[in-house]
């Protein structure tokens, strides 16, 4: 539930139980001893209120957001185009790279379709797709992308994510998640990015944790992949007042 003032409290499925009177809270006339001791019969979600000066003021301006290069000590991220066909063909053919994305690529033919599908969602404006390089080569290692781009609501997804072997457990994809993070809270100004998962996927649960995103929950018979299997999908996101923290920890993570 959120309120024309924009203090988000409860997501219910059901009613109140034991609250306080909501409304009164929700526009400011609650007593202070009351804050913090709302419950509720049919919790989805319960959420601190926000920076309501913050919200109301961006949510005037579309949020501006177009090809950029972000780059780094070990990679560098850049707009991705059909030039980077053949390199992203000599790292991620791999059948093992694509177990968890609901539609695998395995030939060539398939990386040009994996490419003009995200060169189109480009055009539409919902995705910006990049192209992981690394700094000491200047190989084609992998591919990374903002998806699900919300210009109204500030709000991005970084997913579509994946990194030769050889790169694999490397600083690449911390560095590469620090610098679409920095770039959508720092440059875009994102209130929120999302990442998300298959729930089987344990390795890329824990990732998104270590990098500091709190889990939201379980989308379930979310997707239904090329194997036929129907697909659990976990939701991780990251704030914007959550951004210095996971920073200073991606920063730390990055040093060592």
């Amino acid at each position: 539930m959120r309120f024309a003032d924009g203090n988000s409290i409860c997501a219910l499925s059901a009613s109140f139980s034991g609250c306080y009177d909501v409304a009164a809270w929700a526009s400011g006339k609650a007593p202070a001893s009351e804050v913090g001791r709302y419950k509720c019969s049919s919790i989805l979600a319960l959420v601190e209120p926000f920076d309501q000066t913050q919200t109301w003021s961006m949510l005037g301006d579309e949020m501006k957001i177009g090809p950029v290069v972000l780059e780094g000590s070990h990679v560098r991220l850049e707009p991705l185009t059909w030039a980077h066909q053949a390199g992203l063909c000599e790292v991620g053919l791999e059948e093992e790279l694509w177990r968890w994305i609901p539609v695998p690529v395995r030939t060539c033919a398939e990386m040009a379709g994996y490419i003009e599908t995200a060169l189109k969602e480009q055009a539409n404006g919902v995705s910006l797709p990049f192209a992981q390089i690394e700094k000491a080569t200047g190989r084609v290692i992998g591919s990374t992308r903002y998806g699900n781009i919300e210009r109204t609501h500030h709000r991005v997804e970084i997913g579509w994510t994946w990194i030769g072997q050889a790169w694999r457990r490397t600083a690449v994809n911390t560095e590469a998640k620090y610098l679409l993070l920095r770039h959508a809270f720092e440059t875009l100004g994102c209130l929120r990015v999302e990442l998300k998962t298959d729930s089987l996927n344990q390795r890329s649960r824990n990732a998104i944790l270590r990098i500091g995103a709190k889990e939201e929950g379980v989308f379930r018979n979310h997707m239904i992949t090329a194997s036929g299997r129907i697909r659990h999908t976990v939701y991780f996101s990251v704030i914007d007042s959550e951004w210095p923290q996971v920073k200073a920890r991606l920063e730390e993570k990055l040093r060592n």
